[in-house]
């Protein structure tokens, strides 16, 4: 990524199709519908988060449409993500879960709609039923999420529209450098969760000595080395100071040896599921 000095909380990527979409977004998955998630992406918005990540499976699309509707943010200066559930798989089912999840959310469009899974048999028939809510208007951008280049590969052969990102496990422990490269070239936007690999190697020794370099936490190593990657981030917490440290990226720069020493991190250490094999 270049000149990421001169980059903000609020820097946006411009999308294949002109789209912009917020560097960094605030993940929802795992809060609890109802007050405990009213409570957190209140926080988010208030911290400035602008791009709120849910899905249908998360449960809590109606709760985040209660705060969209309360809030004092103008719905153009949000930019909300749901999923499509591997259950609502296929081409009408598809149709029908996304009329879901716009009802509950209250908009009459969402900024990205993610196919959640390559589920085998049904994800082409699901990606042209994308396409078409795309082609409507209600879907601002379409993509997936968890597709290895194989998968990506099959889609872009068999239909009309690439997508526009892909969500995936990403970090320094899960470094997956072939298919950053393989979206890269085919202009499709990599989405990072789970980017703190859950903060299961916090503790790391590598990450430690380089956030005593730059005297940031290791969280913010961890996420601006994504970003430098030149990926979008969506990292998830309930706490206000960690929401804000999560924000507190761009007063520093990784430099070429940092970069290295973390990419070298790399163990194929996956916290959630594997889609390899789908």
């Amino acid at each position: 990524m270049k000149n990421t000095k001169k980059l903000t909380a609020q820097s946006t990527v411009t999308l294949r199709n002109g789209v912009k979409m917020p560097l960094i977004g605030y993940g929802t998955w795992k809060i609890v519908p109802g007050p405990s998630t009213h409570s957190a992406v209140n926080h988010a918005l208030s911290a400035g988060y602008r791009h709120i990540d849910t899905a249908r499976i998360y449960l809590n699309e109606k709760s985040i449409g209660k705060v969209i509707a309360q809030s004092n943010v103008p719905r153009k200066d949000l930019f909300i993500t749901t999923k499509l559930w591997n259950s609502d798989q296929g081409y009408e089912k598809t149709l029908k879960a996304f009329d879901k999840s716009l009802d509950k959310l209250g908009v009459d469009y969402v900024d990205l709609y993610l196919l959640h899974w390559p589920v085998p048999e049904k994800r082409l028939e699901s990606w042209k039923a994308l396409v078409e809510i795309y082609k409507s208007g209600r879907a601002k951008a379409i993509g997936v999420c968890n597709f290895t280049e194989e998968q990506l590969a099959e889609l872009i052969e068999n239909t009309d529209e690439v997508p526009m990102v892909n969500q995936v496990e990403f970090h320094p422990f899960l470094y997956q450098k072939l298919l950053l490269d393989y979206c890269q070239e085919n202009k499709i936007q990599l989405e990072a969760y789970s980017p703190l690999a859950h903060g299961r190697r916090m503790q790391d020794p590598v990450i430690s000595e380089i956030a005593a370099k730059h005297a940031k936490h290791a969280a913010q190593i961890l996420l601006r080395w994504n970003l430098q990657l030149g990926n979008v981030i969506i990292p998830k917490s309930t706490s206000e100071v960690r929401m804000q440290d999560n924000l507190e990226l761009f007063d520093f720069e990784l430099d070429a040896e940092d970069m290295e020493k973390i990419s070298n991190l790399n163990e194929n250490y996956r916290t959630c599921w594997d889609p390899t094999g789908m």
